[in-house]
């Protein structure tokens, strides 16, 4: 059983802790490893370091016969996937979604799973806890996803054998239907509002992007010529990356009202003047929420 080692090592923009280990190579041969734990700023002394890669070395020592008298728990499981998975420089999940599993973990999965060996999780046990939860069905949802997403990381690292949150069952279909604003609605709440905030919401009614999509647009992003507007970035909590899907990228039809509102602005019409943009006039209402 190694415990690696955790070194000081000098960089430009500060000292930082690296750790150090061997690992078996493709051929046989023992090879050596290592990585950036973190700033001497984030982690003040080598306790501390050592001990934000508490699942790293439990899994390097994963198949030594010692190490299997310690059974891993869903704590060192949700350590061992924020290391590999939530890091700020992995580029596999946007920052948005790194952002809502790191509160669903802490909220939810932690507090009420942390102690819990792995095969002391039972689907029937999840399943009542999900539903006992006073939140949406589509929250109850994503968190037993994430909670799958959790075990199979664990299967993908030899961590664990199995995955029970698939025997979860648990309906992401929503209680009751969505209030939705009529046109007259709408004309109230873009009357009472300054150029600006008229303006993102009028683009908002008119095409359904994302709020984070919104936020990002760019005029550069705007064709007036051929009436399209294209969706290349997001932003979140002051984070601009990509957006949240393929799809979310394909251009937007812009409906010529809106364009005309967007190039020249005017007052917004009132009652029994010609509407906004009705669903299906210009874009994608509501479809990408």
């Amino acid at each position: 059983m190694q415990n690696g080692s955790l070194m000081r090592s000098p960089r430009l923009g500060g000292d930082v802790w690296e750790y150090r280990w061997r690992e078996p190579g493709a051929e046989g041969r023992r090879k050596h490893r290592r990585m950036i734990v973190g700033s001497v700023t984030e982690f003040r002394d080598a306790t501390s370091a050592l001990g934000a890669i508490t699942a790293l070395r439990q899994e390097i020592n994963a198949h030594d016969r010692r190490h299997h008298t310690r059974p891993i728990t869903v704590g060192m499981l949700v350590d061992h996937y924020r290391e590999r998975e939530l890091e700020p420089d992995d580029i596999w999940k946007t920052y948005s979604t790194k952002v809502t599993y790191l509160g669903y973990l802490r909220k939810w999965i932690v507090p009420r799973w942390e102690t819990y060996i792995l095969p002391r999780v039972r689907a029937g046990e999840v399943e009542l806890w999900l539903r006992h939860l006073t939140l949406a069905r589509s929250f109850c949802a994503k968190i037993r996803n994430l909670m799958s997403v959790l075990f199979n990381h664990a299967i993908r690292h030899d961590l664990y054998d199995r995955n029970p949150i698939r025997l979860v069952r648990q309906s992401a279909k929503r209680r009751g239907a969505p209030e939705v604003l009529s046109i007259a609605e709408i004309q109230l709440l873009l009357n009472a509002l300054g150029l600006r905030e008229r303006t993102l919401v009028l683009l908002d009614v008119g095409t359904g992007l994302r709020m984070s999509e919104l936020f990002a647009l760019k005029w550069k992003d705007v064709d007036f010529s051929s009436q399209q507007i294209s969706v290349v970035r997001s932003i979140v909590m002051q984070v601009t990356g990509p957006c949240k899907t393929e799809a979310s990228q394909k251009p937007i039809p812009l409906d010529p009202y809106l364009a005309e509102v967007s190039m020249r602005p005017t007052p917004v019409p009132r009652t029994g003047s010609s509407p906004v943009p009705r669903p299906g006039e210009g874009g994608r209402t509501g479809g990408r929420a």
